[in-house]
C-alpha cells in the first residue's frame, strides 16, 4: 500500500506532503487546482514500478518513467512538467510499505532523469487510472489513436485503461468480496454491458435486449469499467485504484451504492484515491469513515495550499463543503420565511 506521496515543483503543485495515507484516500478543491495532476503523478510512479522488470521487459525504470511522464501528460519535454518559476527542480517521492521510490529532474530535461532511486520491489498487481469521462464508447478511437496513429490527444490514463478492458472475461471463483462487489455494481447498472467480439462493439445487455454502448448513460458506461475489471481480474487485491471525479454523470444515490463498492473492495486490499469537488461524495466517505472507524485521509486545496485531514475525525474546512453548507442553510431560512 502507499503510505506517503511528496511532491515538489510538479506542474501546479508547488509543495505536497501526504503521509499515513489508509485504504481509501481523497482530493478535494476547485477546478483547475491540480486534482488529477495529483492522481497522474501518483499513476505515472505506480505504472512505472509494474512495468519495470515484468516478463521481458528490458527497459531501466528510468527510461520507462520518462517514457510514462510524456504520455501521461502529454508535454513537449517533460522538463515542461517543472513548476515554472521553481528555484529548485521537481521531485517526487512514493512510499510504498515503507520503502521508497523517488527521482527528480530540472526544466531542460527531455529524454534522461538526471537522478531516480528505487528501493520498492517490482509489482505483479495492475494499477488503474479511471478518468472523469467514460471510455467505452471511444475504446477502439483510443487504441487506433495511439497503437497505429501514435498522436497526442488521448493520454497514457485512457490508453492503459483501453488495454486493460480489452483482457476477456475470466471464468472460476475470485475473491468473495469482488463478486458481491460486482452483484451490487450490476443492480445499480440495471443490466451488464459486455464486449461483442463479433461486431466490435461494447453493449448493454438488459434482459433480452441489446442496446448500443453509444446511447446508453454516461453513468452506466462509468460503472461499468469498474465491473468489468473486476470481471476480466485485471485488478486483484493489491492493486491501487485512482477515480477522477466519482460523481461525474452519477445522481447522488448511485454515487452512494459506489462508494460502499469501494469500501467493500477497500477492505480487501484495493487501495483508493479519489479526486472530486463534490459534497455528496465528500459526505459519504465520512459517513463510511464513523460508520467502520476508518482512517479516510483528505488532502484539500484552499488558496493555493494543501491542507490534510482526517474524515474519521470530521469534515474538512474547505470552501466546496462550506458552499454547500451555506446553500443548505439559506433553503432552510427560505422555508422558514
Amino acid at each position: 500500500m502507499i503510505n506517503r506521496i511528496t511532491l515538489d515543483n510538479f506542474g501546479p503543485l508547488t509543495r505536497i506532503d501526504w503521509s499515513t495515507l489508509g485504504k481509501i484516500n481523497l482530493v478535494i478543491g476547485g477546478n483547475g487546482c491540480g486534482k488529477t495532476f495529483l492522481l497522474k503523478a501518483i499513476y505515472s510512479s505506480l505504472r512505472t514500478l509494474e512495468d519495470y522488470k515484468r516478463g521481458n521487459e528490458q527497459r531501466t525504470a528510468s527510461e520507462i518513467l520518462t517514457e510514462k511522464l510524456y504520455w501521461t501528460f502529454q508535454a513537449e519535454k517533460i522538463g515542461d512538467l517543472v513548476s515554472k518559476g521553481a528555484d529548485y527542480p521537481l521531485s517526487s517521492t512514493l512510499n510504498i510499505d515503507q520503502k521508497q521510490f523517488t527521482y527528480s529532474y530540472g526544466r531542460d530535461t527531455t529524454k534522461q532523469i538526471s537522478s531516480l532511486e528505487n528501493h520498492v520491489p517490482p509489482r505483479i498487481s495492475n494499477s488503474v487510472f479511471l478518468p472523469a469521462k467514460e471510455v467505452l464508447s471511444l475504446h477502439q478511437v483510443i487504441l487506433k489513436s495511439r497503437e497505429q496513429d501514435k498522436v497526442f490527444g488521448f493520454d497514457d490514463t485512457y490508453y492503459d485503461l483501453a488495454k486493460a478492458l480489452r483482457i476477456s472475461p475470466s471464468k472460476g471463483k475470485n475473491f468473495r468480496e469482488f463478486a458481491q462487489s460486482r452483484t451490487q455494481l450490476e443492480e445499480i447498472l440495471g443490466g451488464v454491458v459486455e464486449f461483442d467480439e463479433a461486431s466490435g462493439r461494447w453493449l448493454f445487455v438488459k434482459g433480452r435486449h441489446k442496446f448500443p454502448i453509444g446511447v446508453t448513460a454516461e453513468g452506466i458506461k462509468k460503472i461499468a469499467i469498474l465491473d468489468t475489471l473486476l470481471g476480466n481480474r485485471y485488478l486483484d487485491t493489491n492493486s491501487v485504484v485512482l477515480i477522477d471525479e466519482p460523481e461525474s454523470a452519477l445522481h447522488p444515490m448511485a454515487i452512494s451504492k459506489l462508494l460502499d463498492i469501494v469500501a467493500m473492495l477497500a477492505d480487501r486490499g484495493i487501495q483508493f484515491f479519489m479526486a472530486s469537488h463534490s459534497y455528496f461524495v465528500v459526505k459519504k466517505l465520512y459517513l463510511i469513515a464513523q460508520e467502520k472507524g476508518w482512517s479516510i485521509p483528505v488532502i484539500s486545496e484552499t488558496n493555493n495550499t494543501w491542507v490534510c485531514d482526517d474524515l474519521k475525525m470530521g469534515m474538512p474546512d474547505n470552501p466546496i463543503i462550506a458552499e454547500s453548507i451555506r446553500l443548505y442553510q439559506q433553503e432552510v431560512e427560505l422555508a422558514l420565511k
